[in-house]
């Protein structure tokens, strides 16, 4: 299928890379790990950056399309190929690190409440760390996690909540959780994207407020997303190119494509979709990114990291 540029968002660094594959100034290197393919991408200079819409930096791209029928076996693999991943990323970690969650997004809206549900099911350790550290057995890290809400409720930017934050734990490594919004509805679930580059919350959907970012904060800042959204543009433009593919017949599939999207936008303005089923997409991606976090900063076993949070 071929892809004809458009305006439309994707929070997606390969996504970006699939429009602009020529492109100078980006790496791309693929590894297929059973039914998981890892995409690993680094955006090296300023012109890379500026056509594809990504800050300069590590994107690591995890799909796995057969999560959608829910595999048990799945997901515990899905859940180490993203330790692993996340683990290279962050590189060592020494043993008195303190590591700050921040699960972005707002938890009564279901598509984006994947990051209040990944902390919620985090194994905080921090109070106990400081207060009774003797009451561990496992040798674990002190790890902490705020739900900063959204604008909207709060009345407070995400990132005064969460340098506030910052400037009181002074943590080691900030992670950065949120939904994403995909241009292919297909990935929507299946997939989990990792970077060094930080995060703007609600950029997915044409809302970016301030960045999260290790310029902002002044501590390493990592952004873990999940695409949980898609433009109900995109999926018509999906719908168009297949067909042309199918028939042959390209010459009207741009015209074709500019109606539908304005015929999609011109009354209600840009539409986002998400599953029927979001409600357990959430709960099922939250838990893989849950424990793979879990798994990386107490550097536990994946049975060891389910014991403990049970």
């Amino acid at each position: 299928m071929k892809f004809i540029e458009r305006n439309i968002q994707s929070d997606l660094a390969c996504e970006a890379r699939e429009l602009y594959p020529s492109v100078k100034g980006v790496t791309q290197e693929q590894e297929e790990l059973g039914e998981i393919t890892i995409t690993r991408i680094a955006i090296t200079t300023p012109e890379a950056s500026k056509k594809l819409g990504k800050d300069q930096g590590n994107y690591i791209t995890l799909e796995a399309p057969s999560l959608l029928l829910r595999p048990l076996d799945l997901f515990k693999n899905m859940t180490l190929a993203v330790k692993e991943e996340l683990k290279k990323l962050i590189g060592n970690i020494s043993e008195d690190a303190v590591v700050l969650v921040t699960g972005l997004g707002n938890r009564e809206i279901t598509p984006d409440s994947l990051g209040p549900s990944v902390t919620d099911k985090l194994l905080v350790t921090r109070h106990i760390m400081q207060y009774m550290p003797e009451a561990v057995e496992h040798k674990l890290r002190s790890l902490c996690a705020i739900s900063p809400g959204v604008l909207g409720v709060t009345g407070i930017e995400t990132v005064e909540i969460i340098r506030g934050a910052v400037s009181h734990v002074k943590p080691d490594i900030l992670i950065a959780v949120d939904s994403l919004a995909a241009r292919r509805s297909e990935r929507i679930s299946t997939t989990v994207q990792i970077s060094d580059t930080g995060i703007s919350p609600g950029s997915g959907v044409g809302n970016t407020r301030s960045g999260i970012s290790s310029n902002e904060l002044g501590c390493r800042v990592i952004a873990i997303g999940v695409p949980l959204v898609v433009y109900a543009a995109t999926v018509v433009q999906d719908v168009i190119e297949m067909m042309a593919d199918e028939t042959g017949l390209h010459n009207d599939e741009k015209k074709l494509q500019d109606l539908a999207e304005k015929v999609i936008t011109e009354n209600m303005g840009p539409m986002i979709m998400t599953p029927k089923d979001i409600d357990v997409m959430v709960n099922d991606m939250s838990g893989i990114v849950a424990d793979a976090i879990n798994m990386t900063v107490h550097d536990a076993h994946y049975d060891e990291v389910r014991a403990l949070i049970s």
